[in-house]
């Protein structure tokens, strides 16, 4: 496989590995606290909810936009996306921002659970939607990441195959675990994702110019795919700058920051 495609593999794995580390703490805490019928049954109703906005999504805009004007939108989302992401990993990691802390989320998740009181008859309203929104709005990233590198490098199976990997490697650690996922670093992940997005937005939105050129073809990178691994340098550089501008003096004499 060529580079594009490695880092279209590697792209949608981490992003949906931390997606679901994210969506399985949320269901857990349903789950053991509630019971599992219905958190089950919100899981798999927002699985379904996505793939039906995964398959209409992705044959609106394949079929509705040019390749140029296709690489210009889907690439400035992707970017921004990506530096969505970069800020967050940036600003954790010069001690700005809280770092993630999965236990935590876990704990407010079963107190609010526990807050609600007890389910009447055999369905649980309360652990249905709270498992729904969860997997949900945690899959829709997902989705967005999914389909714009599955349709800007012409392979959407290989990015459902990243996808779906990470799904199971992570239900796969849940199960055997019983507990949230905390020992992942995600942080760490969420650094390493939100430079491949943005490294790809950029590659994909500067081609995606050639739509305002005679003939709207594409603009060619020097390079072609390998421009990729420049961009993924450049962005990281960016970000080290901006971490080590942004950590207080003190931080960087007597607090080592975990990244």
């Amino acid at each position: 496989m060529n580079a594009a495609e490695w880092g279209l593999l590697t792209a949608t794995f981490l992003a949906c590995f931390v997606e679901m580390v994210e969506a399985t703490t949320i269901v857990m805490a349903m789950g053991f606290t509630r019971g599992w019928r219905s958190a089950l049954l919100g899981t798999a109703a927002a699985l379904v909810a996505l793939a039906v906005a995964t398959l209409f999504a992705g044959y609106a805009l394949a079929t509705w936009l040019p390749e140029a004007a296709l690489q210009l939108i889907i690439g400035g989302l992707l970017l921004s996306f990506g530096l969505q992401w970069l800020r967050k990993a940036i600003l954790r990691s010069s001690g700005r921002k809280a770092i993630h802390d999965e236990d935590k989320i876990y704990r407010t998740e079963v107190e609010a659970a526990e807050r609600a009181g007890t389910a009447g008859g055999g369905f649980d309203l309360f652990s249905f939607m709270v498992s729904f929104k969860g997997v949900f709005l945690e899959g829709l990233e997902v989705v967005f990441i999914v389909i714009t590198f599955g349709l800007n490098a012409g392979n959407v199976p290989a990015a459902g195959v990243g996808a779906a990997a990470a799904v199971v490697v992570v239900l796969a650690l849940a199960a055997v675990m019983r507990k949230p996922l905390s020992m992942i670093n995600e942080n760490l992940l969420k650094y390493g994702v939100g430079l491949l997005l943005a490294s790809f937005g950029t590659y994909w939105s500067i081609e995606g110019l050639g739509i305002f050129r005679a003939g709207a073809e594409s603009i060619a990178w020097p390079g072609h795919d390998l421009a990729i691994l420049g961009l993924l340098v450049c962005w990281f550089v960016l970000s080290r700058v901006a971490i080590a501008c942004l950590r207080p003096a003190r931080a960087v004499a007597e607090i080592p920051v975990k990244e």
